[in-house]
């Protein structure tokens, strides 16, 4: 009974100050613009330098063909022999230019997963990837090492350029994921000590085609 009593006179007082008009307490905080604007910055260097200062690891390719050769030794470098891709275009660009066969096992045996994203965002040094893509949410995050290879013209400079190329593209059927990774998985949860890929790859590559 007294428990019935005191629920119903914490409800009472949420019923109340619900009623109750609050002042706004920054009232000229609408006048604020938060937007960054471009000031110039070539997009390419500038994500490079942002992908790179958050343990990014950016490369740069001329075209396709390079595009394969870098990737390749980097596979070959690492000892990787179990590849992932579901992006079919991804797989047949790569395999025409004599990329080595994919690995046809489970996320969770895989060395490395390619994938492909939505735009990157310069300012920020993020890749933008959604539930929509051919990879769709796991591959990204699931594997120890993820690659993702874009193109110079997905460039935006700012977060909101990102949005609004979701919102032109999607309209009103958004992807119920949109995710801007940035960087590899960090945690400072524990005793304020940096972990790096707890929650997803502790390695993430950023192959740049310049097309």
């Amino acid at each position: 009974m007294e428990a019935s009593t005191g629920k119903e006179g914490i409800l009472k007082n949420i019923r109340k100050a619900l009623t109750q008009s609050v002042d706004q307490p920054f009232p000229g905080i609408e006048k604020i613009n938060f937007a960054f604007e471009n000031t110039g910055d070539d997009l390419t260097v500038l994500f490079a330098e942002r992908f790179s200062s958050l343990l990014g690891k950016f490369s740069f390719c001329v075209n396709e063909e390079d595009l394969v050769n870098q990737i390749r030794q980097l596979v070959l470098d690492r000892g990787w022999t179990e590849v992932h891709c579901a992006d079919e275009n991804i797989k047949g660009a790569l395999l025409s230019f004599g990329f080595p066969a994919f690995s046809e096992k489970q996320l969770a045996d895989v060395d490395v997963s390619i994938t492909k994203c939505e735009v990157l965002v310069a300012r920020t040094g993020s890749m933008v990837l959604s539930s929509t893509e051919s990879s769709g949410r796991l591959t990204s995050v699931y594997a120890p090492i993820h690659i993702c290879i874009a193109k110079a013209s997905q460039l935006v400079y700012e977060i909101k350029d990102a949005l609004e190329f979701m919102q032109k593209k999607y309209g009103n059927q958004l992807p119920s994921m949109i995710s801007f990774a940035t960087g590899p998985s960090r945690t400072a949860d524990i005793e304020k000590t940096l972990v790096v890929g707890v929650h997803g790859p502790k390695e993430v590559f950023c192959f740049l085609l310049d097309k």
